[in-house]
């Protein structure tokens, strides 16, 4: 790339009639204006006359002349200056084409054209690889869908300029590949040869072998010589002939494999000069450059002296095992394939990617990044590769590319471990709605639309149903073609006040973060969201000691291979490790959210209670439990309170306490005696739960006259904490309560229950 040269940047421009004026462009950072050598621009499709995406820039036309205005150009409100305004590029990355009009005339009198280059220094080479890809890609799932080519590719004559640079730019990241100059190269130098059946005249002087044939030219062929006496062929006959002609073997190139190669580079010869002279370039001058610059390479590989004597095709030989086998023949075949196929494939998304003319890097990005997150999701969780009916449509025009920027598109299989099986959906542009209704999806605040979501729940399970009881996870990846991105999201060093003037001028550089941290936090059952960047570094951020919860970003730049994809592989690995992982900090947390959540509270404490913090940090009013208890007179009472320990029955009779969870768990005990409707004796009882005592350990301690041979016995280890002294319980309101002889049952509330119920509160 070509360095920058200082404001202004002068533009020559043609007019109507001959004339010429000039437009000159200030720009408002230094270093963003360049003026590209004509070959490198030549080469490239592009202007000269450069500028950078994300900038902006005061520009200044000759008096009595002015700009078309759009969402990147726009003129100056002074009536006086209308010949000034200001271009500001945003995300545009391409050829920036300007109508411009002179004062007292409605229609255009001539045109600029600028070239708006993205500040990534290799977004050259990143377009051209990733457009490549995506048409490998494409032409996969369509052979699928075709099985041999038995079409050839033609243009409508009436296609708009959109559609034929699309096709353009199908054929164009085919042919234009290293790949392909190196399969034509390998042929010329080293071209499959085939022996062939010829016939050579020579004199009879040198002939060794004589076969019925030449003994017939022998005795009828003209131009003969007599034959001396004594001649020992003289019986037969008087003369021979000088020459006659004989079979001979010769090698030759002049064979339908080598036919079909030349007969390939001819055809994409001339369908890249019908687009470069078709009337939609009239409209597109990049695209008839583009296509120009094509054509030249392929007239250069038809120069090729192995294709000067070569005779016409008559046959497409597609079942050669030369054309399916051999080195540089292999590839020139399955060039042929993928062009013929992806030539006839509708993309409606490819618009906002090279729509005339434009180089939107940062959307192809995205669409690359689909392919490769594709790649990875069939990997890891061993998922069937995606058949064509699921990305390749039927449309009016005939096949479809199904995937577009804003178009929802949702892939599922199923992760099969012997352990547990997990259903997993890959999602593009999936939206999370709206919804204020707990425990539906979607989000809590507005709807949100992450680029790609992965989400995961177990197998055997409707999406809605793991939606209600969280045993869903999703997972969002939002793709962002930037430069430094990894310092703009994670650098600790932001100065403070820095920050602020970013934002203020809406440029703060943590936007990105952010934006992770509102998915996360708004879209329910979300563990993950991160960045993905064409860069070298990832950085991941756990929000406990396990991998999910958790943010970050991962670098994947535009490659062929899977180097870059690596560390978000190993991440995907890890997060099916914890997945599987029935005892994670994770599956513990899902279930206490939806054992907490799932139905709406009622009940309301608002008493005064221990905090829950040290010895009592497990105290929740909901999940703590009083044992209602009772005690048969002033001598047992005694006993309870002087041997701190508590005794009920344990046998098959309906008076006896059955041991389930609130009753081996209990933290307090609640005494009451005969007639006591209102309870004030409240214990903490010992969290190692209730022991089985026998008769003869109870009369040891004291106890009197037992009459059942075992019992439960609870530890009392304190009489009441300071947050229950005078406070006094009205136990004929809690639900276990029943009156009359049954009053002696011991039951159990929740401590949420019993501070419903507290009639006489701290003085």
């Amino acid at each position: 790339m070509s360095s920058p040269i200082p404001s202004p940047l002068r533009v020559p421009i043609n007019i109507k009639g001959g004339e010429k004026i000039h437009l000159f462009i200030h720009e408002d950072t230094k270093g963003t204006l360049f003026h590209v050598d004509d070959i490198e621009a030549n080469e490239n499709g592009e202007s000269p006359y450069q500028l950078v995406e994300g900038k902006s820039y005061e520009y200044e036309l000759d008096k009595g002349y002015s700009l078309e205005t759009s969402k990147i150009v726009t003129r100056s409100k002074i009536k006086s200056d209308s010949h000034k305004g200001r271009i500001i590029t945003n995300i545009y990355v391409g050829s920036l084409s300007i109508n411009v009009f002179k004062k007292e005339e409605a229609e255009p009198v001539g045109k600029v054209v600028l070239e708006i280059r993205s500040v990534k220094t290799d977004y050259r080479t990143d377009y051209r690889i990733m457009l490549e890809e995506i048409t490998v890609k494409t032409a996969e799932l369509l052979m699928q869908h075709s099985g041999l080519v038995n079409q050839q590719f033609t243009l409508d004559p009436n296609c708009s300029p959109r559609t034929l640079y699309q096709n353009f730019a199908f054929i164009r990241s085919i042919v234009c590949t290293e790949e392909f100059a190196d399969a034509l190269h390998r042929i010329h130098t080293s071209p499959i040869k085939r022996w062939k059946e010829a016939e050579v005249t020579r004199s009879i002087s040198n002939i060794r072998r004589i076969n019925h044939r030449t003994a017939k030219q022998l005795a009828t062929k003209n131009n003969r010589s007599p034959l001396p006496c004594g001649h020992p062929m003289g019986d037969c006959l008087n003369s021979l002939p000088h020459k006659v002609t004989v079979p001979h073997k010769e090698e030759t190139v002049d064979i339908p494999e080598n036919r079909f190669v030349k007969y390939v580079l001819q055809v994409f010869l001339q369908i890249c000069f019908t687009i470069a002279n078709h009337k939609a370039t009239i409209s597109n001058p990049r695209l008839k450059k583009e296509a120009l610059l094509v054509c030249e390479k392929l007239e250069q590989y038809l120069s090729f002296s192995l294709f000067k004597d070569l005779s016409n095709l008559t046959i497409l030989p597609l079942n050669s095992p030369v054309l399916q086998r051999k080195e540089g023949y292999r590839e020139v075949l399955q060039t042929w394939l993928m062009f013929d196929m992806a030539a006839r494939l509708g993309w409606s998304g490819g618009d906002h990617v090279y729509e005339a003319g434009k180089k939107d890097v940062a959307t192809l990005y995205e669409y690359w990044l689909f392919f490769k997150l594709l790649e990875l999701m069939e990997e890891v969780f061993q998922i069937a590769p995606v058949s064509y009916d699921q990305l390749i449509v039927e449309s009016p025009g005939g096949l479809e590319l199904s995937l577009q920027q804003g178009k929802v598109l949702a892939l599922e299989g199923v992760y099969i471990n012997p352990n547990r099986n997990l259903r997993v959906e890959f999602s593009y542009n999936r939206t999370f709605s709206s919804s204020q209704h707990y425990p539906q999806g979607g989000t809590w605040t507005k709807q949100m639309r992450p680029d790609y979501t992965l989400s995961i729940w177990p197998d055997g399970i409707s999406k809605k149903d793991a939606e209600k009881e969280e045993l869903i996870v999703h997972i969002h990846f939002d793709a962002k073609y930037k430069i430094d991105l990894y310092k703009e999201l994670f650098q600790d060093d932001i100065d403070p006040d820095e920050e602020k003037e970013e934002q203020r001028k809406g440029q703060y550089k943590r936007a990105d973060l952010l934006k992770m941290h509102a998915y996360k936090d708004a879209i329910r059952r979300t563990v993950g969201a991160y960045v993905l960047y064409p860069g070298d570094k990832k950085q991941v951020f756990s929000n406990y000691h396990e991998l999910l919860p958790g943010l970050g970003a991962f670098a994947i730049s535009p490659s062929k291979s899977k180097k870059g994809t690596e560390g978000l592989k190993d991440f995907l690995n890890a997060v099916v490790g914890q997945l599987l992982n029935r005892a994670s900090q994770w599956e513990k947390i899902s279930y206490h959210v939806y054992d907490a959540l799932k139905k709406p509270n009622t009940m309301v404490v608002k008493e005064k209670l221990p905090e829950p913090c040290g010895k009592n940090r497990d105290l929740v009013p909901d999940e703590t439990f009083v044992l209602i208890g009772f005690y048969k007179n002033k001598a047992h009472r005694d006993w309870i309170t002087d041997n701190f320990l508590y005794n009920t029955r344990t046998d098959n009779n309906p008076g006896s306490l059955p041991l389930n969870e609130q009753t081996t768990k209990a933290r307090y005990l609640l005494l009451h005696g005969h007639g006591e409707t209102k309870a004030s004796l409240l214990y903490k009882l010992d969290k190692e739960g209730p022991k089985i005592y026998s008769k003869e350990l109870l009369l040891e301690k004291g106890y009197p006259e037992p009459s059942l041979p075992f019992y439960i016995v609870y530890k009392i280890i304190e009489e009441k904490e300071p947050e229950f002294k005078n406070k006094v319980w009205d136990i004929t309101k809690l639900k276990g309560y029943k009156g009359g002889r049954d009053s002696a049952i011991p039951f159990t509330a929740s401590l949420t229950e019993l501070m419903q119920v507290v009639i006489k509160k701290e003085n």
